[in-house]
């Protein structure tokens, strides 16, 4: 795959004490990316971690030029987040968590032309075409009592807002991420109802998700943060605080 400096694809990992999954998310999207037409860029983007996560993306840089580390002094994935979409030079911009439970392929789900019409497309595990995989009932219950509180507090037209796994056009990038405030798990619910608010068409895209036992999901603290962070969101959208900010031409450009 050639290296250019105007990606048509930015692939964002938040990566947490990731050192045992990393090398084999690095490989497989190394090895999708080989297959694809357009030239892409990995950003890693590590969030205070204490393992060796920055070494191995390090490591991994040396010989895949494409791939760039990000590090951050202090955790939370909303800033992990919002650090590697600005820094991205990406014409789409996709947010990826390093367990790849959902296959890489399935990007293509999320890119023109099926994305045609839509400046954001977001993972749904509901639904028609959606497909778990080896998911223990207790668990998709708890997403379940998490999106019902987010669809009665916040964002009544989505089926599923906590999926790892987004794309956001340049355009919508640089809008929402700019404006972005929360830190935690919120930050998914953040975007999107600013997004809501902005106007931005949005797709959900059914994909096949496979279950990982390593997820870090709490039924009863994430409820209780997801609901102290949504009043936190309705009030800064009360204050301005989401205000839109202008973007110049040399944000719309990639970076060099």
């Amino acid at each position: 795959m050639s290296v250019s400096n105007h990606p048509h694809l930015s692939i964002i990992l938040p990566a947490l004490n990731e050192e045992t999954r990393l090398p084999r998310c690095l490989e497989q999207i190394d090895q999708f990316l080989k297959t694809q037409p357009y030239v892409a860029e990995v950003i890693v983007a590590e969030n205070a971690s204490t393992d060796r996560t920055a070494d191995i993306t390090r490591a991994w840089a040396v010989d895949h030029p494409y791939v760039r580390l990000i590090t951050l002094k202090e955790r939370g994935k909303g800033r992990a987040v919002k650090a590697g979409m600005l820094a991205a030079d990406g014409d789409y911009r996709f947010i990826c968590d390093v367990d790849l439970s959902m296959p890489i392929e399935e990007v293509v789900k999320f890119l023109p032309p099926q994305a045609d019409g839509f400046d954001i497309n977001i993972a749904t595990r509901e639904g028609v075409g959606a497909k778990r995989v080896d998911e223990p009932e207790y668990r998709h219950f708890m997403g379940r009592i998490n999106n019902l509180i987010i669809k009665i507090t916040a964002l009544p037209d989505f089926e599923d807002t906590q999926c790892g796994f987004k794309m956001f056009d340049r355009e919508s990038a640089l809008d929402l991420f700019s404006v972005q405030q929360m830190n935690g798990i919120g930050f998914d619910v953040e975007l999107l109802f600013i997004a809501k608010r902005r106007g931005y068409k949005i797709r959900e895209v059914p994909i096949t998700w496979y279950f990982d036992a390593d997820s870090r999901m709490r039924l009863v603290q994430d409820s209780m943060k997801i609901l102290a962070e949504i009043w936190e969101i309705r009030q800064n959208w009360r204050k301005g605080v989401y205000e839109k900010k202008p973007i110049s031409e040399a944000d719309r450009q990639p970076k060099l």
